[in-house]
């Protein structure tokens, strides 16, 4: 029999025991065939420790709600009743499927001396690694274990926890790049640990989360995962960026439909485009013309309203940082098209000067800049978009 730990029990908010039976509604729902117990476990799963909710305002906590619900959403779409072989190579497909990690991966196998080795190898490698070294995935194993003692149960629950903890936008990118980063500085100091391939790693066992040996502190923990999870001021900021996230789905919704949100979704987890219009059945064309299409919503509306560098930085077109999306050749191209004013306004809004700023510098209004920076930008994706097609 499933035992759990009783929440409500060591509660320290009623926030806490009102997620967790509003969980168990749902659960009941979901999976009205399960037994109580494991309802249980996977509430308080959800929900975690009860007394981080203590300190909780209106925004984190609805921040907080809508990471459960994600979490959720990937335990029961993708590993609920699978075995626990079958749940681990899903979650490898996964987070293999990520366009930055694999092409990071094979291009360091291209470069190894072991060229032999395949994406999936190495993938498996980075997940030991995390689940050995990386406090976050520690304290959740813990946690996990407290929820429930039931092997199969835990182990699925600790799959659908990595997968969402990989997936992590760290400064715009999954949190997964930056621990294969880490894993090849580890391993180019002490060596590779090779996984066999016909056995799961050691996340499928009944010591998950226990391992006491001395590894290493993870470079991560300093670097990363400090800004992610330890400084306030960055939580602020991800909450602030979940805020405007969440917006701009819901006005992509009104605008363009749910194919642009899903797009927007698949976007912001590193998928390329290929891949993004094999899963929402479309066209790479396609693919690209509805990036186009965002794009351009992006700028005229919903941009000008709220914060333009976030958003640049989700489509990859950020002046500063991306050359508007624009390789150096096409940059090139593109530049000789432009005024000597375009020229120079372009070079004042990259060197980061406000609208204001550049309003006065020019004698122009305010709205007047505005409408000219669209112009400037839509000019580049047009060109993006001629490149495109032309190829």
């Amino acid at each position: 029999m499933q035992s759990s730990v009783d929440l409500s029990e060591n509660a320290t908010s009623p926030l806490a025991d009102q997620l967790l039976s509003l969980w168990h509604k749902q659960l009941q729902a979901d999976l009205p065939n399960q037994a109580a117990a494991t309802h249980a476990a996977i509430a308080q799963w959800l929900v975690g420790e009860p007394q981080r909710f203590a300190k909780m305002d209106a925004t984190e906590l609805k921040l907080a709600q809508s990471a459960m619900d994600y979490r959720y959403r990937i335990f029961i779409s993708r590993y609920w009743g699978l075995s626990p072989e079958r749940a681990y190579q899903r979650l490898l497909q996964k987070l293999g499927g990520l366009f930055l990690i694999r092409s990071k991966i094979r291009t360091w196998i291209a470069l190894s001396r072991d060229r032999k080795r395949a994406v999936k190898d190495v993938l498996q490698e980075v997940i030991q690694e995390l689940l050995q070294s990386d406090r976050h995935m520690r304290q959740q194993a813990e946690w996990i274990g407290q929820c429930t003692t039931r092997a199969s149960l835990r182990n699925l629950l600790t799959l659908a926890t990595v997968e969402e903890y990989c997936l992590r936008p760290i400064r715009n990118q999954p949190l997964l790049v930056y621990r294969f980063v880490n894993y090849l500085k580890r391993s180019q100091r002490g060596g590779m640990t090779q996984v066999p391939s016909s056995e799961l790693i050691q996340l499928i066992s009944e010591e998950i989360g226990t391992d006491e040996t001395d590894s290493p502190l993870s470079l991560l923990d300093f670097e990363a995962l400090d800004r992610y999870e330890i400084q306030k001021e960055l939580e602020a900021q991800q909450a602030a960026r979940q805020r405007v996230k969440q917006q701009f789905a819901d006005y992509l919704h009104e605008t363009l439909g749910e194919t642009a949100v899903q797009w927007l979704e698949l976007h912001l987890q590193g998928y390329a485009q290929d891949t993004i219009s094999q899963q929402l059945n479309l066209s790479v064309r396609e693919a690209y013309r509805l990036r186009e299409k965002i794009s351009y919503h992006a700028i005229r509306i919903f941009t000008l309203k709220e914060q333009p560098d976030l958003v640049f930085s989700w489509l990859k077109t950020s002046l500063k940082q991306n050359n508007l999306g624009l390789t150096p050749t096409e940059w090139d191209s593109y530049w000789h098209t432009l005024s000597a004013d375009q020229q120079k306004m372009l070079t004042a809004f990259k060197a980061g000067e406000t609208i204001q700023a550049v309003a006065r510098t020019f004698e122009l209004s305010e709205k007047q800049v505005t409408s000219k920076w669209a112009e400037l930008y839509l000019k580049a994706q047009a060109l993006r978009m001629d490149k495109a097609n032309a190829s």
